[in-house]
């Protein structure tokens, strides 16, 4: 990763300083965080809805429907929101089922929020980063899965049905 030479306060120079980005003149930490991800596991019975990724580095490969959540937004908004573009489907988003950090791209370090959700209203049409959805027999998913993570939250599922 390149690293940032600027201070985007006051423009100085940013040292390393105890494995942090420093601004010399002004003091400022320049944090690098992870981003938040946020995805929404819709089941019927023992199959889930998952998407085909439409471009980028995972193009082709299927993942449960998920998203970054935006500045400002309120996580379980942001999971509603991102569902809907993605796959046409309103969703009543419910409890956390699991939380991991996900590591396989050094890039662009996340951390993910998979909920549990609901269908209210809408029709399935993949859209935004997918260019397919559908649903999946948790037993007999497709091999060519994007994020290592979803493998996790897939196999937790099938161990408890």
């Amino acid at each position: 990763m390149t690293e940032f030479q600027f201070c985007p306060k006051c423009g100085d120079r940013l040292n390393t300083l105890n494995g942090r980005l420093v601004c010399q003149g002004c003091g400022y930490i320049f944090y690098r965080n992870p981003t938040v991800g946020v995805a929404v596991i819709v089941q019927k019975g023992r199959t889930i809805l998952l998407g085909r990724r439409a471009r980028g580095p995972y193009k082709g490969a299927w993942c449960i429907p998920c998203g970054y959540l935006e500045w400002g937004e309120e996580v379980r908004a942001g999971a509603q929101r991102e569902f809907q573009e993605e796959t046409g489907l309103q969703v009543e988003v419910g409890p956390v089922y699991t939380v991991h950090s996900n590591f396989h791209n050094p890039q662009s370090l996340t951390v993910g929020i998979w909920f549990r959700g609901n269908v209210i209203a809408g029709s399935l049409q993949a859209a935004d980063d997918l260019d397919a959805a559908d649903y999946f027999p948790l037993d007999a998913l497709p091999e060519n899965l994007a994020f290592p993570t979803d493998n996790l939250v897939l196999e937790q599922l099938r161990q408890e049905s």
